[in-house]
């Protein structure tokens, strides 16, 4: 099963947590810890992230199966929170395994193909020489000159275990998630619908859900409401903490 990080012992339906490409439970720490207040939380790696489990494989399917066999172990039933890849990965959870899915909310994803690639900052990643890395600084470093952008580069250091047995390694399935870049930019087929309560939350600043997708949410998700937090891009949850938990905390009626 997934590694999984929890929080809280409220009892009622728990609410579970899904990263994004690159991220890890511990990405939503903080965020997790505010939502203990009222509901059990369930953070997860996702496979090929973090301390869970490296596969040859990363199809929304799979990544939908591993999530169905954490809530199945939590009861069998939870609210789904996803942003990004984890979004798309609780979309298909939600479309091929409704009634494990109180209600949904997706964060700054729509369920179509993406004509982008994550696969420079792969590149970047690997390229860093982890022999002569011996504190976080030094890969922040590294990943400089290809990755300008200083919270993408703590981000993506986020996921450096410096204790590693051996030295310094990712916790990232690189090769994995470089072979399965097609699968994870797109999305696969469905024709199911999921008719729970669904939200679509997006970065007001984002390009990522446009007016363009509207149909295909629509067929898939026809109870599904949209709103934004202005000024935010893709990383809505990290830009905005407040309001982003303002948001997700209205949506389940806290």
């Amino acid at each position: 099963m997934l590694n999984t990080l929890t929080y809280g012992d409220a009892t009622g339906t728990p609410l579970l947590i899904v990263h994004g490409l690159f991220g890890s439970a511990k990405n939503w720490g903080a965020i997790s810890k505010r939502m203990a207040a009222k509901h059990k939380v369930i953070a997860v790696d996702l496979r090929n992230h973090g301390d869970s489990a490296h596969t040859p494989t990363h199809s929304y399917p799979d990544l939908a199966a591993d999530l169905a066999e954490v809530i199945d172990a939590h009861g069998g039933r939870a609210h789904v929170l996803g942003h990004s890849m984890g979004g798309k990965a609780a979309m298909v959870l939600a479309l091929t395994q409704p009634e494990m899915v109180a209600s949904l909310l997706v964060a700054d994803i729509a369920p179509v193909t993406y004509n982008r690639t994550q696969s420079g900052f792969i590149d970047a990643m690997e390229s860093v020489d982890l022999t002569v890395v011996t504190k976080r600084s030094d890969a922040d470093k590294a990943l400089m000159a290809s990755v300008p952008d200083l919270p993408t580069r703590a981000f993506l250091t986020q996921s450096l275990d410096l204790r590693a047995e051996g030295g310094p390694r990712w916790r990232l399935n690189l090769a994995t998630l470089r072979s399965e870049m097609p699968l994870v930019m797109g999305f696969p087929e469905m024709t199911g619908t999921y008719e729970g309560p669904t939200l679509f939350l997006r970065g007001g600043a984002s390009d990522y859900v446009l007016p363009a997708h509207q149909g295909e949410i629509d067929r898939l998700f026809p109870s599904a409401a949209l709103d934004e937090i202005p000024g935010v891009g893709h990383w809505l949850h990290a830009e905005a903490p407040a309001p982003f938990i303002e948001k997700l905390s209205a949506f389940l009626g806290d």
